[in-house]
């Protein structure tokens, strides 16, 4: 909950030469996060907690920015100008407003968002260590200042010897860490039964699209090495959004999606339309007719356009600008390439990112269309809980503006268990091996950042 017996103090300094990787593997052992752009842009780590807030509900949007808002009000941030200083929330929701934990998402919340201790940023070559703590009623910001700012000063000495063997991360799986189970719950039988009854519902009803996903469930023999996966993720897909968020030791969520839910600075907004998939070619001329297959395939291109268009009537009435592309053009990543539409707006009021978020979740991308009916149908059609799954994951700062990434191409951790999780989006003329064979590269990518490589999927 946020601070109700004292006020937030942040204090941050330059930390030049920190690798964001020894910063991650130096707190291991303890709650850890980190959210990275893609294509070079904003990285952000943080670990330990100075604030943790919850909610539950479908107000749980609202409950995290009242709480958020709380916490921020009367905060006491030096260096607060410094773009990449100040204090940074980290967290998410799950999928659906009815969440419930179960043994696979046992320690989540419908919403939860962590203050990190200690957190990093970087961004252009420039970094900044933050140190974020609660004072008690007795404490002023004066007094503790000098013992906070010695404290990072420690903090930092000790990230830039860089020890213990922890230079930069792997980027390999360790040849030890190999699988004892790979388990696929549902069969392609359930899988094409599941298929076929959502096609046949849009024959007879409203339902133009819904998002169906299904599981893989794969047990070590040893603790999950959760940072080699993390670098396999980091070095392999600098193009996606990469991300951890481990609020128990060993207890870990992270993934790397290539899409953007929103991103809210001010009155400023990007998001984009991601629908619409097929694989990547061996060769340039291969990929290119792939690409052109893709671009021309009919089912996809409708599959597209109904994300495009809810989320075009879902931001008209809250943006005094709205640009959007006519066509879409494709997003090639390693195995996968998708139908694209980035989309720029202007808000007509800047009231921080979660009210767009709520607005915005899920899209059809990763719910279906319409939403009132695609949400129902999703949780009484598929067999095991999404948990966190496709819902948003990100960051907010103490402005309330922040970035979120829906949370697909990911995996769930707990310690030597991990399970997956991959959908496609089902439309009336959907074949079910076509939408097996997408959710079997969807699969890949989180497969091999944990060492499983020419399985069957």
């Amino acid at each position: 909950m946020p601070a109700e017996n004292g006020r937030l103090l942040s204090v941050s300094m330059p930390a030049p030469g920190v690798d964001t990787a020894v910063f991650l593997q130096q707190a291991l052992g303890q709650e850890r996060f980190f959210w990275a752009e893609a294509h070079g842009g904003l990285t952000l780590a943080g670990f330990g907690i100075a604030a943790d807030l919850f909610a539950w509900g479908r107000e749980r949007f609202q409950q995290i920015q009242e709480q958020a808002r709380s916490l921020f009000a009367n905060a006491v941030i030096y260096d607060e100008n410094e773009p990449l200083a100040g204090p940074r929330l980290f967290g998410g929701f799950a999928f659906s407003d009815d969440f419930t934990p179960d043994n696979t998402w046992s320690i989540h919340y419908p919403a939860q968002f962590i203050l990190p201790h200690y957190q990093l940023a970087q961004q252009n070559g420039e970094s900044w260590l933050t140190l974020n703590a609660i004072l008690s009623e007795e404490e002023s910001p004066q007094s503790v200042l000098p013992e906070l700012q010695a404290a990072l000063a420690a903090r930092l000495k000790i990230l830039t010897q860089r020890r213990g063997g922890a230079e930069g991360g792997s980027a390999k799986f360790e040849d030890h860490m190999r699988p004892e189970r790979i388990n696929y719950p549902m069969s392609y039988e359930d899988w094409q039964k599941m298929i076929r009854h959502a096609t046949q519902t849009m024959r007879g009803a409203p339902l133009n699209k819904v998002v169906l996903s299904r599981v893989c469930e794969i047990r070590y023999a040893q603790k999950v090495d959760v940072d080699g996966a993390l670098a396999y993720l980091n070095a392999t897909y600098p193009d996606c959004y990469r991300f951890l968020f481990e609020p128990r030791p060993f207890h870990a969520f992270y993934g790397a999606t290539p899409e953007l839910i929103v991103r809210v600075n001010g009155r400023s907004l990007q998001t984009m339309g991601l629908a619409g998939s097929i694989g990547r070619g061996h060769t340039p001329s291969e990929d290119e007719t792939l690409a052109q297959e893709l671009l021309n395939s009919a089912k996809n291109q409708h599959e597209h356009a109904l994300v495009v268009e809810s989320i075009r009537r879902r931001l008209a009435p809250l943006t005094s600008q709205l640009s959007i592309p006519d066509k879409p053009g494709t997003l090639q990543l390693g195995y996968i390439q998708h139908l694209f539409t980035p989309i720029h707006a202007t808000l007509k009021q800047a009231d921080g990112v979660l009210p767009i978020l709520q607005n915005l979740h899920p899209t059809p991308a990763l719910g279906g269309q319409p939403r009132e009916l695609a949400m129902p149908f999703i949780s009484q059609a598929e067999p095991m809980p999404r948990g966190w799954y496709g819902a948003p994951v990100g960051w907010l700062d103490h402005n309330l503006d922040g970035a979120f990434s829906v949370a697909i191409r990911s995996a769930i951790t707990q310690d030597r268990r991990v399970w997956l999780y991959a959908g496609a989006g089902i439309v009336a003329d959907s074949d079910p091996q076509a939408e097996w064979e997408e959710t079997a590269l969807k699969f890949r990518p989180m497969l091999n950042a944990l060492g499983i490589v020419n399985r069957e999927l």
